[in-house]
C-alpha cells in the first residue's frame, strides 16, 4: 500500500491513504485545484506528489525514533 502527499515550494501536506484524498487536500497548501467540470486536478508550478510504500515510511519513522 502507498501513501501520498504534494509538497510545494513553501510547504509540505500531510500524508493520505490514497491520491484521490491527497488530491482533495492540496487546494489546502496550495498546491494546486480539483477542476470542477472534469474532476482532474491541476497542480501548481512547483508542486512534487510524493509517494511512498508503507513499509518505507514505517522504517523511516523506526529511524527518526
Amino acid at each position: 500500500m502507498h501513501r501520498y502527499r504534494y509538497i510545494t515550494p513553501h510547504r509540505v501536506g500531510k500524508w493520505y491513504p490514497d491520491l484521490a484524498t491527497a488530491q482533495r487536500y492540496a487546494c489546502t497548501i496550495g498546491a494546486g485545484f480539483l477542476e470542477e467540470s472534469s474532476g482532474q486536478f491541476v497542480a501548481y508550478v512547483g508542486t512534487v506528489l510524493e509517494r511512498v510504500d508503507d513499509s518505507e515510511h514505517a522504517s523511516r519513522l523506526a529511524e527518526i525514533a
